[in-house]
């Protein structure tokens, strides 16, 4: 069995409008994944989404399904983590998802990582079937899943009769060893860390860097009230960043990103564009390599995640990343 190793820098891929189109699409996605295993990351992600996100582009646009790809992925790399960012519980059944997971993990050579959170996007539930139900449901079904796949993780046979999801004696072979990592996914202080302090290896927090310091108490608060030792919990920061050589082209890029999902930077006031940029990180590598220096890693945590929405289709923008944003989290 491999050791599980940690998550320092991630790349997200969770764009797939390129130059090209559909024929050269997952060549383009692939050659991400390779220039981020060469440069520094340790760890690649795709979003688990049937339909782009409203604050990346419009429903419409291309998006390949999560782990569909990340097979591919597996093949197309060598030694980098493959996983989701994150995967949405309520799309797929507990047990076959410690089994696709696993099965990721043996044809990936023990690269696999299970993320996941649970589930918020209505338009994907209502358009393609999946029931959405409230906050509390679920919350509520996130929890049973996690007593189902946990188990199956570790080489353990779950029996659960729950409100959502039921389990009995279930197998999951084959395995590539039995310390897969989980990783939950949000910013919810009562029910996404609490769930974390029990059953997670990892958590990423998606909040604004302003807010990551509290998060943090509030996280090892978490882990005191189920015994557990906070040092034990990685976590990570997820941040959108826009990086050249050229600080006025990332900047125009910047620009650019945001009409596209309707926003007119220039027309904002200077409070407004404040708010808008806060968790963005643009200019050139060194300015991006300050802002997530101060930012973010000095709050504590101990890694980040980085997306490229913009420009990371761009052959050696991602390898420009990696090699700039490496030395921060090593």
């Amino acid at each position: 069995m491999t050791k599980a190793r940690r998550i320092r820098l991630g790349y997200q891929i969770p764009n797939f409008s390129y130059p090209g189109g559909t024929a050269t699409l997952f060549d383009t996605v692939a050659a991400q994944a390779r220039e981020a295993e060469g440069s520094g990351f340790d760890t690649v992600l795709v979003m688990d989404h049937f339909y782009q996100l409203p604050m990346i582009g419009k429903p419409e646009e291309p998006m390949l399904e999560a782990y569909t790809t990340l097979g591919a992925l597996a093949s197309a790399t060598e030694t980098i983590q493959l996983s989701t960012l994150v995967t949405g519980n309520t799309y797929r059944n507990p047990a076959m998802l410690a089994k696709t997971v696993s099965t990721l993990d043996v044809v990936s050579g023990g690269r696999a990582v299970l993320a996941i959170g649970a589930g918020w996007y209505e338009l994907e539930h209502d358009q393609m079937g999946y029931e959405f139900g409230t906050f509390g449901d679920r919350f509520e079904r996130l929890s049973e899943a996690l007593d189902i796949i946990e188990p199956m993780l570790r080489g353990r046979t779950p029996d659960h009769d729950g409100t959502w999801y039921r389990a009995k004696g279930t197998l999951n072979e084959p395995r590539f060893r039995d310390d897969l990592p989980i990783m939950l996914g949000g910013q919810g202080e009562k029910k996404t860390f609490r769930l974390a302090a029990r059953y997670a290896d990892h958590l990423n927090i998606n909040s604004a860097p302003a807010e990551l310091p509290r998060k943090l108490e509030v996280l090892a608060e978490r882990c005191e009230e189920v015994g557990r030792d906070f040092a034990e919990l990685e976590t990570s920061a997820l941040a959108m960043v826009i990086m050249d050589e050229n600080g006025d082209t990332a900047r125009r890029l910047m620009r650019e990103q945001l009409a596209r999902t309707g926003v007119d930077f220039e027309a904002l006031d200077d409070q407004s564009k404040a708010a808008m940029t806060d968790r963005l990180f643009v200019g050139t590598p060194d300015d991006v390599a300050d802002q997530l220096q101060r930012k973010v890693i000095d709050t504590g945590v101990d890694g980040v995640i980085i997306n490229m929405v913009a420009n990371g289709h761009v052959p050696g923008i991602v390898e420009l990343a990696g090699k700039t944003l490496a030395p921060l989290v090593a």
